[in-house]
Formats: C-alpha cells, sequence, structure tokens
C-alpha cells in the first residue's frame, strides 16, 4: 500500500501521471465518505459518479478483444476504463498480489495502453499501486 511520493513522480513521471493523479484524488474522497468495508462494485461505482462530475470520461466493463493469430479467442474485461488510455481496478483486498499484476499487465498488453491503477478501499488509507508497461 504504498504511494510514490510527489517528488519521486517529478523525477520519474508516469504515463498519464496527471491522470492517474485526478483518479486517485477521487478515489480518496470515495473512501472518506464511504468509508472501508463494502463491496468493490460499491466503489466502482461510487468512483464513476465522483470521475464523471470532474468531467472524466470513464466506462465499467469496456469489452476487449483478444485475438490469437488473427482470430477472436475471447475478450478481457477490465473494471474501469478511463479517458481510453487508463485501467482502473478496485480492490478491497488485504493487499495487492503478483495475480493482481499480472492482471493489470495483461490488461496493458492487450488495449495497448500504459498505465494501470490498482486501488485498495479496504483500510481506511487508500492502497495505491501503479502498474505501467
Amino acid at each position: 500500500m504504498t504511494q510514490m511520493s510527489t517528488d519521486e513522480e517529478n523525477k520519474n513521471p508516469s504515463p498519464n501521471a496527471d491522470l492517474s493523479r485526478i483518479v486517485i484524488g477521487a478515489a480518496m474522497k470515495v473512501l472518506n465518505t464511504l468509508r472501508p468495508g463494502l463491496d468493490e462494485k460499491l466503489y466502482e461505482r461510487a468512483l464513476v459518479i465522483e470521475l464523471t462530475k470532474q468531467g472524466i470520461r470513464c466506462e465499467q466493463q469496456k469489452q476487449h478483444e483478444v485475438l490469437y493469430d488473427g482470430q477472436l479467442i475471447g475478450t478481457l474485461i477490465p473494471d474501469l476504463t478511463v479517458e481510453d488510455c487508463l485501467i482502473v481496478d478496485p480492490k478491497v483486498v488485504t493487499g495487492f498480489n503478483d495475480s493482481h499484476t499480472a492482471q493489470m499487465l495483461g490488461y496493458l498488453n492487450i488495449t495497448g495502453f500504459q498505465t494501470a491503477l490498482l486501488l485498495n478501499f479496504k483500510y481506511a488509507q487508500l492502497g495505491i499501486k501503479r502498474v505501467s508497461n
């Protein structure tokens, strides 16, 4: 549950850093309002409301085709796609693990996006993990 400090971001800004900051700020507002202990879908829906109020375009469960050798083999469905360039996955978990990171890397590879955010609403302090491709 670490968050990159502003100094670290300024030295080595991640792709979509400004948008990531807006999403993180909105997530903090959602967590401070709803408090920990709810189902992750409730935080997701509240985050969509908060981002929409700020003029940020986001889509829930947008389907992305997965192709192999030019043939459709399935779809990936991230929780939130923000401004068609950022994947956001709200969680209510004890801590992020390698499976969460691997899932985000899969989403990034299929979508061509550069950045994903894992957001953990389980505790009073928002857990944040940036995943970059």
